[in-house]
């Protein structure tokens, strides 16, 4: 069975490289991070085949681990009323040992998000779960796998034991929300991109760096930049160049702000200002901008000025990988300061 993970660069072609593999007649299961993705997804599915296909699904992650998991295998003796998404867990859950209900399962019969699949690996109901993947499917494509962790990591570490074929599909770089966290369980894991791979190769899977190494969307101008200057890797398929560069002319500034074609995008509040804007951390996944304004806030600015964008926290460095990898076309940058005077809030 092939078990991979093959990591993508941003507008690398990831969801068409899902849909690529899938057949009228696949029997595919299909999970991803986020309600979002899960549209897209399903959006894409349609669009190939004109529906879904009867042996295609496809599950948000918590939508799996809940009605594919838990209650089909656990649901008769553990009676529950749905998902707590609440953070961080009640005192009594956290101090709970692992073998109670209330490790689990809130007072009102909800299980806690962080959780799930730690039950599933505690009370030994994975083969059960593998099982059940192999009666219904002969393939697995796990999508935004970079943001999958703590014990929800564990679980896609342990489903590596089916007989199907894996893929799992991520920019490990785009990683800036967890899908849940718990403790100190896997509290490093995304520190370190050599150890997340070894991670993942421990558990049984091949690692592919090459496939999806390349962007589309962006151009070898804008690739240049985010990695000689942010230190993430990038390629592109394209050969044509774009403006890639900091503009401080007031006019210049002006003209950028004014054109709503332009999207300006800032590390948070963007709803502080009129027009086209966007907050960094709110984009990852889109593929609809053209040219696109980053606002450099303090931090930012002091490090892309001294020319190390590379030395940010890891989640500020993330946020503004995606930031910059959202250009089809010109990539600006200006300082936060600069446009003080388009505040509204």
């Amino acid at each position: 069975m092939d078990k991979r993970v093959v990591f993508a660069v941003a507008g690398s072609g990831k969801t068409s490289s899902i849909i690529g593999s899938l057949n009228d007649d696949s029997r595919c299961l299909i999970i991803t991070y986020t309600e979002n993705n899960t549209r897209h997804l399903k959006n894409r599915v349609i669009d190939k085949f004109g529906e879904i296909p009867v042996g295609i699904r496809i599950y948000s992650y918590f939508t799996f681990l809940y009605s594919f998991c838990f209650r089909p295998i656990c649901g008769y003796e553990l009676k529950t009323k749905g998902i707590n998404f609440n953070f961080p867990l009640p005192q009594y859950a956290q101090r709970s040992k692992k073998d109670t209900r209330e490790h689990y399962i809130d007072k009102s019969g909800r299980l806690y998000s962080n959780r799930i699949a730690k039950l599933l690996i505690e009370f030994d109901v994975i083969p059960d779960l593998i099982q059940r993947i192999e009666k219904f499917y002969d393939s697995v494509f796990i999508d935004e796998v970079q943001d999958f962790a703590a014990n929800d990591f564990n679980l896609i570490c342990a489903l590596a034991k089916a007989n199907v074929d894996i893929r799992l599909v991520g920019d490990f770089y785009q990683h800036t929300f967890d899908t849940s966290r718990d403790g100190n369980t896997q509290k490093s894991l995304h520190e370190c991109f050599d150890k997340y791979c070894n991670k993942l190769e421990k558990a049984g899977f091949d690692i592919d760096l090459t496939s999806l190494s390349n962007s589309y969307r962006c151009s070898p101008s804008v690739c240049a930049f985010v990695s000689e200057n942010i230190g993430i890797k990038i390629l592109s398929h394209r050969e044509d160049e774009v403006v890639v560069g900091y503009v401080n002319n007031v006019g210049e500034i002006d003209s950028i702000f004014n054109n709503d074609s332009v999207v300006k995008l800032f590390y948070q509040k963007s709803d502080s200002y009129a027009g086209n804007t966007a907050n960094w951390g709110n984009i990852k996944g889109l593929d609809h901008f053209q040219d696109v304004c980053v606002v450099l806030n303090p931090t930012t600015l002091k490090a892309f000025d001294n020319a190390d964008l590379d030395q940010l926290n890891p989640t500020t460095k993330n946020k503004l990988y995606v930031a910059c990898t959202r250009a089809k076309g010109n990539l600006y940058f200006v300082s936060e300061k600069s446009l003080k005077k388009y505040q509204v809030l």
